[in-house]
């Protein structure tokens, strides 16, 4: 009788663990926090419209459009950080910094980079790039140094604002983002000129 009973017991035990196991959905299904544009598609090349307009450079320096989703949980506001890691510099080049990009922001219009800010959402501020001065700065690498990167990395972050003072340095909003990450998007364009 007690030998039944603790059978019994065990496949009820069993099958309500079975049972849990196949209501759960699968880690793999997760959904993963992603970066991606309709101008260029994840190491494609970027248009030559969005390049700089100076240096050697024609183009209408205009910020790509961006839209991200599947935010995790907790986020409390984006940041997004543009570096071209192949410029001769020694650290690469500082493109675009965006932080303090509201919670329930999903994604940036093109031109949105423009140096006075009008069209980022209420309350983002752009700090400054390798060009000196806040906005957006297109790609411009030298001519016949191949292929360059440009890592669009949006951050989301478990604060709503970062601590950094106005025209703050792209490092210095960057240790600020990484001390307060949660998640990171990424999205590679690339963008080459020739001799």
């Amino acid at each position: 009788m007690r030998t039944s009973t603790k059978i019994g017991a065990g496949l009820l035990v069993l099958g309500a663990a079975v049972g849990i196991g196949l209501s759960r959905a699968p880690d793999a299904e997760a959904a993963s926090f992603t970066l991606s544009s309709t101008a260029f598609k994840n190491n494609g090349a970027i248009p030559a419209k969005y390049s700089f307009n100076q240096m050697g450079c024609t183009g209408e320096n205009v910020s790509p459009p961006l839209e991200w989703k599947n935010p995790p949980a907790g986020t409390k506001s984006f940041a997004l950080m543009v570096h071209d890691p192949d410029a001769p510099t020694g650290s690469g080049w500082w493109h675009w910094v965006v932080y303090d990009i509201p919670a329930d922001t999903t994604s940036l219009p093109e031109g949105a980079g423009a140096a006075d800010g009008k069209s980022l959402p209420k309350g983002a501020v752009q700090g400054n790039t390798d060009f000196g001065k806040p906005g957006w700065g297109g790609p411009c690498p030298p001519p016949g140094s191949g292929k360059h990167h440009y890592q669009f990395r949006l951050f989301a972050l478990k604060t709503d604002k970062i601590d950094v003072p106005p025209g703050a340095s792209a490092a210095m909003v960057g240790f600020n983002v990484n001390a307060n990450k949660l998640a990171e998007a990424k999205l590679t364009g690339t963008f080459e000129l020739k001799k």
